[in-house]
This record gives C-alpha cells, sequence and structure tokens, in this order.
C-alpha cells in the first residue's frame, strides 16, 4: 500500500533551525514545534484515519519556487519534522530503523506551486 501526503509551500530549511538555535536554543525548538503543527494540519485532511503498522519507505518530492536553498539544506530539516509529525498523528508507529527503513529524495522547480509529496510505501 502506498500513502500520499501533501504539503503547500515550502518548509524551514536547515540553516533556518541552526539560526533559531543560534539566537536561544529554545527558538529552535519552538521552530520544530510549529513546523510539525502545520505538517500536522495536512496529515489530519488527508491521513484521518491512517495508521501504518509494516515498515515504510519515504520518497520525498520537493518541489521549490527556485534553486535558491541547497538541496540538503531543502532536505534536511524537512524530513525530520514530517517523520516526526506522521509519528505524533499515529500515522508512523515510530521513525526508527525498523519502522522507517530509508528514503529517497527528488528535486524540482515550480514557481507557482512550491509543496512536497510525500510518498509512504509500506514494505
Amino acid at each position: 500500500m502506498e500513502y500520499k501526503l501533501i504539503i503547500s509551500g515550502k518548509l524551514p530549511c536547515y540553516n533556518d533551525h541552526i539560526t533559531e538555535c543560534n539566537r536561544h536554543r529554545q527558538n529552535g525548538a519552538k521552530l520544530k514545534s510549529q513546523t510539525e503543527q502545520e505538517i500536522g494540519v495536512y496529515i489530519r485532511q488527508q491521513l484521518r484515519n491512517v495508521t501504518i503498522e509494516k515498515p515504510v519507505f519515504m520518497r520525498y518530492v520537493w518541489y521549490e519556487p527556485n534553486k535558491k536553498r541547497d538541496k540538503s539544506n531543502i532536505c534536511a530539516f524537512g524530513r525530520k519534522t514530517i517523520e516526526d509529525a506522521l509519528q505524533y498523528y499515529g500515522v508512523l508507529k515510530n521513525d526508527n530503523w525498523q519502522c522507517v527503513t530509508g528514503f529517497s529524495d527528488e528535486f524540482y522547480v515550480d514557481s507557482k506551486n512550491p509543496r512536497i509529496e510525500v510518498f509512504i510505501s509500506e514494505i
């Protein structure tokens, strides 16, 4: 079984998180929490009543408005917050090695409709 989650816009990047942590460590935690709550809105809309018990492979497709941010900068904080939100909202049992067997990333530019498409495939 494969599930799809679409998150509109773009998420904060790893550098944004580092900047907030450097201001104050609680700012970094606050940014992560806020980002997970924003992702949670999409999870509740699109994956309502979905609970995945099997291990999964995650495929992330990142549509950025331009090429200004580095690819690794885009996905590092994004993957972490998405997987933590999926766990928090009960879609994934955990985001550890047994539950998330791996992931892949693809990157495209869509200036009119930036978004993240997450494909969650049961193994």
